[in-house]
C-alpha cells in the first residue's frame, strides 16, 4: 500500500464518524437519553432508569444528570425509582448512578453553576435535596411543605431555590444557605419555571388557569397573570426578556407572550401534546417534545412556525430537550 492510499485509509473512518450531539432527548417511556444533531440525525441512545422526567447539563457542558423518576405520568401512584443517573456527553454512555436512599421519584433537576451541586425535586417525600455529584452522596434535604414539587430553579446568587408544587398550588421557596422555606400561593398546578435575563423575574406556568404568574423576586409575591392558551406546562424566556415560549399541552401547541403587553401573541400548532420547552443557546430556536408521537419539533422563534419535525426511535417518548452546545 502506497503512502497517499494508507493515508486515505486512515482519514476515512474520521470522515465517516458521526458529528457531535447537538442536543439530547429524555427518552421517558423507552429509559434512555437520544442524542442528535443539528439536522436532526438520530446518533444512539444511552440506557438510563427507568422513565427519566427530566435533565440538567453541568456548567462545562461534559456531563448530563439524568432523574430517574420511575413512572410515566405525576398522577401515577407507583414509588418509582431512587436514582439520578450520570451521563457523558462525549462518549454517550452512563458512567455513574447517584442512590438517593429513601427519597423516591426525583423529577425536576438544576446545577449550581457555582458548586456544580445539583437540586433535585422528590414527590416521596415532597422534598428538595442537595447533591454532590462528585461524591455523589445527598448533602442537605428539605421538606418544601407543599405537595408534588415539580420543577426547580435556582436564582443567580445561588440563595435562593423555587419550587413549583403542582398538586397543592403553590410556589416553594427554599433558602439554601439558612433552610428557611417559605410557601407562596402560586395557581391551579405550577409547573414550569423560567427566570427572566436579570433574575428579577420568575415565570411560572399554571397548567389549569391557562396562564403564566408572574413572581416578582424582590418582593417575593406574584404581581401580575400572562393569559395563554390551553395547558401551559413550560416555559422559556428569550434572552432579549421580551417573550415568552412555552408548550400548550392541551392545545398541542407552543405559545408565544408578548411580556411587555402581558398577552399571547400566536400559538403554533404541532400536531400533538407538547410537553417540554427549550431554546437554542442564541434563542432563535425552540425546541418541545411530543412523547406519545416519538417526535420532537423545531421552532423558529422570529417566524414562529415550524421548521423541523425529529423523529426518535419507535416507543421511545422524548420530552425534554435539552440544548448541548
Amino acid at each position: 500500500m502506497n503512502v497517499l492510499l494508507a493515508g486515505l485509509v486512515a482519514v476515512l473512518p474520521l470522515l465517516a464518524a458521526d458529528p457531535a450531539p447537538q442536543f439530547a432527548a429524555i427518552q421517558k417511556l423507552s429509559g434512555t437519553v437520544g442524542f442528535y444533531a443539528a439536522d436532526g440525525k438520530h446518533l444512539g441512545d444511552t440506557k438510563v432508569g427507568a422513565h427519566p422526567h427530566e435533565a440538567a447539563l453541568s456548567p462545562d457542558g461534559k456531563t448530563l444528570y439524568v432523574s430517574d423518576n420511575g413512572v410515566v405520568w405525576m398522577t401515577d401512584t407507583g414509588d418509582g425509582e431512587n436514582t439520578v443517573s450520570i451521563v457523558d456527553v462525549a462518549s454517550r454512555k452512563r458512567t455513574g448512578v447517584i442512590d438517593l436512599g429513601s427519597y423516591r421519584r426525583p423529577h425536576g433537576i438544576t446545577v449550581d453553576p457555582k458548586t456544580g451541586y445539583l437540586l433535585v425535586t422528590t414527590e416521596k417525600p415532597n422534598a428538595l435535596l442537595r447533591i454532590d455529584p462528585a461524591s455523589r452522596k445527598t448533602l442537605q434535604h428539605w421538606d418544601v411543605k407543599g405537595l408534588a414539587p415539580h420543577m426547580v430553579v435556582l436564582n443567580s446568587t445561588g440563595e435562593w431555590a423555587f419550587t413549583s408544587d403542582s398538586n397543592s398550588g403553590e410556589l416553594s421557596v427554599i433558602n439554601v444557605r439558612t433552610g428557611v422555606v417559605k410557601v407562596i400561593a402560586a395557581g391551579k398546578r405550577p409547573q414550569g419555571q423560567a427566570f427572566s435575563p436579570d433574575g428579577r423575574t420568575l415565570y411560572v406556568t399554571l397548567a389549569d388557569e391557562a396562564s403564566i404568574g408572574i413572581f416578582d423576586v424582590a418582593k417575593m409575591a406574584f404581581t401580575g397573570r400572562v393569559p395563554t392558551g390551553k395547558t401551559p406546562v413550560r416555559v422559556a424566556v428569550t434572552p432579549d426578556g421580551k417573550t415568552l415560549v412555552y408548550a400548550l399541552q392541551e392545545a398541542n401547541a407552543v405559545g408565544f407572550a408578548d411580556v411587555a403587553l402581558r398577552r399571547q401573541v400566536a400559538e403554533v400548532p404541532c400536531g400533538g401534546p407538547t410537553m417540554s420547552m427549550s431554546l437554542s443557546r442564541d434563542g432563535k430556536l425552540a425546541y418541545t417534545g411530543i412523547q406519545e408521537q416519538d417526535k420532537a419539533i423545531e421552532i423558529s422563534v422570529a417566524d414562529q412556525k415550524v421548521v423541523r419535525t425529529i423523529t426518535a426511535p419507535k416507543g421511545s417518548g422524548p420530552d425534554p430537550i435539552i440544548v448541548l452546545r
